[in-house]
């Protein structure tokens, strides 16, 4: 969607109404003259994002777009690609040199063409100073020997999604808080006849996100701080074991589920238990379609943070995307220029707002978004920012954790494991020679 002035003189009444619709009512309209780099003469920009689970995501930043535009004249087409393409068309235009300015992109894919993205450190610091610092999890992912090669714009929080009248029904009266009483859990409800479902497919999200807490639960780790492969262990024969036994609990066909998948089983009754972003329970909650069965779903629906596995703390790897600037565009102060605005009170507040909980802010000051305690389903993801540990742990983020994670070594060594395509030992063993193709210490 591309949007030029005439789109926003038509719209005009709409934007100025969008200006004021934010939560944070008091905060002073964002002026031209507040912004630190001048675009371009005839500058257009081209940004590429990955689609929307949550639709109000989506409007309000297209809004938020036609805001700027209507501010500096410069025109912003905006398109968007399924989260698995993300990758691929990311590495393809920093190889050639070629396509959007601008682009969302995925965890720490910035660190394997760091080269070829604009330096924005001081935008990154200025917003940094501005709005009370950044999370360090996320700015670990858009940081490089010091300096800013994106900036980090949110965290998808990930967190446990279930039917709270079947956990009763399986005779348990709250959800269990440790990976011992969950499997248990598991089990009783696959009895009942509600399977779970978590995704041992390639799901950028889910199934990266699912495999890492398997390991750090149980203490394993893909290498060390100096960056040597540890992941054939005793802790991570442990957690393919847990996997193996939890798999048995699921619904069949999860090694080929994406980050949609889940969504869909969870909606259409077939499952009882996954982890998901805040976006399944908007679905349900908004409806749509007035369908009578979603509107039960969405009433028994709760959500929780993983359970705790026997490492005894909470240890998560939460979706981060950072919006990178290539730095073949002609017009890198009209980029630097846009994704200031975006970034600033009130766009930023609005977008967090509109987007429903599904994107956790990355700058501090706009932890106190009203949004977060709207709902009591919100809290499971309002600390994502907070509290990620980054894919690269426990080693530094890099080309390797980069091309470990896009290569999906982990999600495949669980997969393998509980299909019983390998036996544990082999999984972990397959699994240390992919990674050290890519980490060669």
């Amino acid at each position: 969607m591309k949007f030029t002035r005439r789109d926003v003189i038509r719209t005009t009444a709409g934007a100025a109404a969008g200006m004021l619709g934010g939560q944070f009512v008091g905060s002073p309209a964002f002026a031209q003259e507040a912004l630190k780099y001048k675009p371009e003469d005839g500058a257009k920009l081209r940004l590429l994002r990955w689609s929307p689970f949550v639709q109000g995501d989506e409007d309000q930043w297209l809004k938020n777009t036609k805001r700027f535009t209507e501010m500096t004249g410069v025109e912003v087409r905006v398109d968007k690609e399924s989260w698995e393409d993300i990758r691929p068309k990311a590495a393809v235009a920093a190889n050639v040199g070629s396509g959007p300015d601008l682009m969302f992109v995925w965890f720490d894919d910035p660190h394997q063409y760091p080269d070829k993205l604009l330096d924005v450190t001081e935008l990154g610091d200025y917003l940094g100073k501005k709005y009370g610092g950044w999370y360090d999890g996320p700015k670990q992912y858009a940081t490089r020997e010091g300096k800013f090669i994106g900036l980090p714009l949110a965290t998808i929080g990930n967190a446990i999604v279930y039917r709270e009248s079947w956990v009763k029904e399986a005779g348990f009266s709250e959800f269990p808080k440790d990976t011992a009483g969950f499997l248990e859990l598991c089990k009783a409800l696959k009895a009942k006849g509600h399977p779970a479902g978590f995704t041992h497919g390639h799901g950028v999200g889910d199934g990266n996100n699912y495999a890492h807490w398997l390991l750090w639960s149980h203490g394993g780790q893909m290498v060390d701080e100096q960056g040597k492969v540890t992941i054939n262990s005793p802790e991570t024969l442990k957690a393919i074991q847990y996997a193996q036994e939890l798999y048995k609990t699921f619904i069949p066909g999860t090694e080929s589920w994406l980050d949609v998948n889940n969504n869909r089983a969870f909606l259409a009754g077939e499952v009882s238990v996954i982890a998901n972003g805040i976006s399944v329970y908007n679905t349900a909650k908004v409806n749509k379609d007035n369908d009578p069965k979603l509107t039960e779903i969405a009433k028994d629906m709760r959500t929780t943070n993983m359970p705790i596995g026997p490492v005894g703390k909470s240890v998560e790897l939460f979706q981060v995307t950072t919006a990178v600037i290539f730095n073949y565009t002609p017009y890198p102060n009209a980029a630097k220029a846009y994704l200031q605005f975006m970034f600033e009170d009130p766009q930023m507040s609005d977008w967090i707002t509109s987007s429903a909980c599904y994107c956790c802010q990355t700058l501090k000051s706009f932890a106190n978004n009203p949004v977060w305690k709207a709902d009591p389903n919100n809290a499971a993801y309002a600390k994502a920012s907070e509290t990620l540990r980054p894919n690269g742990y426990a080693g530094p983020l890099g080309y390797a954790s980069a091309a470990t994670m896009a290569d999906y070594v982990l999600v495949d060594m669980f997969a393998k494991a509980v299909t019983g395509q390998a036996a544990p030992q082999e999984a972990m063993e397959e699994a240390e020679k992919r990674a050290n193709r890519y980490y060669r210490v």
